[in-house]
């Protein structure tokens, strides 16, 4: 953040990070990219005419301005991030003696260029694999999966007669309809919508949702994709309805007070956007967290702890106990968000205590 930014408007810094830890579920973990077909459905006209219009993201790198205006929080944010296991690269050889080696990659489910990019090796490790293995292979079938979520409504919407209106302050119910608006939404046609689902489809900046309208694939999906017209198997780890229910497990006020924030924080939300891209992008991933704390050291972050037990930790586990025998096969390119990668009980260390060798690769 910069000095003016910080002392003139410390509010809208704690909502920078309240809302950014939050955003974290929609870009790294989530694949609600997958999710935002419904709404892109609503208003293809308008999506096109976004398309067209914001070809260019303009968020900034607050963690580079940081390192400007306060050279010692940025110091204590490297200081952190480096005590965080594994957080320091997003492309994974997974070994075994006897067993052809596998790979693992950190994904963003975005679509900007330097994300689809990929990592030095990792292009040429999804050419060799025999399996990819994504998340959810739902990701493949938009139709297909669109009509999954809404055989399972509870998951996605009000089915008892609430509509987000009745949960939102006179002031926040506007800020929503105004912001909806600007997009070609009406607010009829998503009135019913949990929560998390519209944060998922404000918080992304106009330039992802441009290339969402102009059916740009997001990482994730692109190696899928890529796989199916090289005639090799997908396989997911998770289903759609498995995802959801995670969050369907946090509270509700949670959900509601990060929307709210989304909805205040306005165009500020593409700086944050644009920090957790250049840190991806730069393998450094293990500073995301750290990073979005240090905004507003006092600010409470208990929402996250459970967001990161429900939807990051949990989901680690499942995943490493289902691709167990995937890797007894080898040949694998296992391609997650990046998230799910660091830490104690992420998915490096989990692998490596099933008796794998799990090294930096590229």
């Amino acid at each position: 953040m910069t000095t003016g930014l910080a002392t003139s408007a410390p509010s809208l810094i704690k909502r920078a990070q309240d809302c950014a830890l939050w955003l974290i579920a929609a870009v790294h973990v989530m694949a609600a990219a997958s999710l935002l077909v419904i709404l892109a459905s609503l208003t293809p006209a308008h999506a096109e005419d976004n398309a067209a219009k914001a070809a260019v993201c303009t968020g900034r790198n607050l963690l580079e301005e940081l390192k400007t205006s306060n050279p010692k929080a940025y110091q204590a944010v490297l200081a952190e991030g480096a005590k965080i296991p594994n957080g320091e690269n997003i492309f994974w050889k997974i070994e075994k003696p006897g067993i052809q080696a596998s790979y693992l990659l950190g994904t963003m489910h975005v679509s900007d260029p330097r994300v689809l990019k990929m990592p030095a090796g990792a292009p040429e490790a999804l050419k060799a694999a025999k399996t990819i293995v994504i998340e959810s292979d739902e990701i493949l079938d938009d139709k297909k999966a669109m009509a999954g979520l809404l055989s399972n409504p509870d998951l996605t919407m009000f089915t008892d007669g609430t509509s987000i209106d009745k949960l939102l302050s006179k002031d926040d119910e506007q800020r929503l309809e105004a912001v909806l608006k600007s997009r070609g939404v009406p607010f009829s046609a998503v009135s019913r919508m949990k929560p998390w689902m519209l944060m998922s489809f404000l918080s992304l900046p106009a330039c992802e949702m441009a290339r969402k309208a102009d059916n740009t694939a997001f990482l994730d999906k692109q190696i899928a994709l890529d796989a199916v017209a090289a005639g090799k198997p997908v396989k997911g780890l998770e289903t759609f309805q498995e995802q959801l229910s995670t969050l369907a497990e946090i509270p509700m006020d949670t959900h509601i007070k990060s929307l709210i924030g989304t909805l205040k924080m306005g165009d500020k939300m593409d700086d944050v956007f644009e920090t957790m891209t250049d840190l991806y992008v730069s393998g450094q991933i293990g500073l995301t967290v750290p990073m979005l704390k240090a905004v507003d050291p006092e600010s409470d972050d208990t929402g996250y702890g459970d967001f990161e037990q429900l939807v990051v930790t949990q989901r680690n586990h499942r995943m490493a106990e289902r691709v167990a025998p995937i890797l007894g096969q080898g040949g694998a390119l296992i391609a997650v968000g990046a998230l799910h990668l660091p830490g104690k009980e992420g998915l490096v260390e989990l692998l490596r205590s099933q008796g794998y060798t799990v090294t930096p690769a590229g």
